[in-house]
C-alpha cells in the first residue's frame, strides 16, 4: 500500500485534490478488472506528474436510488481504499452518495465535481461506466465533456477470466454459491470478512473443538458450509491456517447464523480481539449430525483435508533451490 495514501470523505475535505488522474466507480471488491484500471491511472499520473486518484461512493448508490436492489457488499469503503493504495493510488475520495448527488446531470457532475472541485486532467473508466441522473451519461458523453472541459478520457475493456467477465455482481454470485476459490481468482485475493471475536455458547469448546466466533456483520458471506480459511489477527499481522464454518449449528438445535473458526495451530495467548477470515476453498455444506461425537469426527476429517491443502500450497509456493 502506498505510504502516502490520503483518504477524504467530502469534497470540502478533498481540498487541493488536483491536478490528478482519476478513476470513478463503486469498486466493490477491487477485483481484477478494477485493478487494471487503477494501474493505468497510476501509469498515466506518474508519466505527467499528476496524483493517481480514485473516487468512490458511500453508501452504494443503489441504497439511495433503488434500495430494494442494493447488494450486500464485498468490502467496506475503508477496505476499498486500502486495496486501491496497494495498487499505487495515492488519494481516495469516498464521496457521500446523497439524493442531491444522484440528481446531478452528467454535465453538472463533470463541470462541478470533476473539473471544478477535483481538478482532473485524465479520467480512466471501464467500458460500461455510467454517470449522472438516471445513468444518462456513458463513456461517449464523458469523452465529449472531457474535450470541452480539458481532460483526457480513457476507456478500458472488461477483463475476462475463465470464460466470464470479471464484475462485482459475478463475484457476489460466486460467493453466495460457495465458489470462493473461483472468486479468489477474479478478485486476485481471497474474499474476507472481519469482526470482533465473540464468546460462544460453549458447546463447541466443551464437546467438539474450541473455536473463535464472529458475528455475521454487514458484508457478503459465502453460502453456509465449511471452508478452508486463513485467520488474520490485525494486531500482530499473522495469518494462521484454519477451518471455518458459516452456519447455524443444527446439531445443537440452534438457528442463529455464526462464523466459527478453528485454528490449525495453537492460538495466541491472550486470544485475538478481532479476526479477519480469508476464504480459500469450500469443503462441504453444513449438515446436522446425529450427535456431537459424529460432528467432532467430521471436523477432524475436515482438519486433515485442510492441512493437506496447506501442505500442497506450501510446496507450490516454495521457490526452487538455486
Amino acid at each position: 500500500m502506498s505510504a502516502r495514501l490520503r483518504i477524504c470523505r467530502s469534497l470540502e475535505e478533498a481540498g487541493n485534490f488536483g491536478p490528478c488522474a482519476l478513476t470513478i466507480g463503486n469498486f466493490d471488491g477491487v477485483h481484477a478488472g478494477h485493478r487494471r484500471i487503477l494501474r493505468r491511472v497510476v501509469e498515466l499520473a506518474r508519466g505527467q506528474g499528476w496524483t493517481p486518484s480514485a473516487l468512490t461512493f458511500d453508501p452504494h448508490p443503489a441504497v439511495i436510488v433503488a434500495p430494494e436492489r442494493a447488494p450486500r457488499l464485498l468490502t467496506t469503503p475503508e477496505q476499498r481504499a486500502r486495496l486501491m493504495g496497494e495498487e499505487g493510488i495515492e488519494q481516495v475520495l469516498i464521496l457521500p452518495f446523497t439524493r442531491e448527488l444522484s440528481r446531478m446531470s452528467p454535465e453538472e457532475f463533470a463541470r462541478q465535481v470533476l473539473k471544478g472541485r477535483l481538478g482532473v486532467r485524465a479520467v480512466v473508466v471501464g467500458e460500461n461506466f455510467r454517470f449522472g441522473y438516471q445513468h444518462a451519461g456513458d463513456v461517449r458523453k464523458l469523452e465529449e465533456l472531457g474535450r470541452e472541459l480539458g481532460f483526457l478520457t480513457e476507456t478500458l475493456p472488461a477483463v475476462r477470466m475463465r470464460g466470464r467477465v470479471v464484475s462485482s455482481s459475478e463475484i457476489r454470485r460466486l460467493i453466495r454459491a460457495g465458489a470462493v476459490s473461483l472468486a479468489c481468482r477474479l478478485l486476485e485475493r481471497p474474499h474476507c470478512v472481519e469482526g470482533p471475536v465473540q464468546p460462544g455458547r460453549g458447546e463447541g469448546a466443551r464437546r467438539i473443538v474450541p473455536t473463535l466466533n464472529l458475528p455475521p456483520g454487514e458484508l457478503l458471506l459465502p453460502a453456509e458450509g465449511v471452508y478452508i480459511t486463513r485467520a488474520a489477527d490485525p494486531a500482530d499481522g499473522r495469518r494462521r491456517p484454519a477451518v471455518t464454518n458459516v452456519g447455524r449449528r443444527p446439531t445443537f438445535g440452534l438457528d442463529d447464523l455464526v462464523i466459527e473458526t478453528y485454528l490449525l495451530e495453537p492460538p495466541p495467548n491472550p486470544g485475538p480481539q478481532t479476526l479477519r477470515i480469508e476464504f480459500l476453498r469450500r469443503l462441504r455444506p453444513e449438515k446436522k449430525f446425529p450427535d456431537p461425537e459424529a460432528l467432532r469426527q467430521q471436523i477432524m476429517h475436515d482438519v486433515r483435508r485442510a492441512r493437506a491443502f496447506f501442505r500442497r500450497l506450501e510446496r507450490a509456493n516454495r521457490k526452487p533451490a538455486e
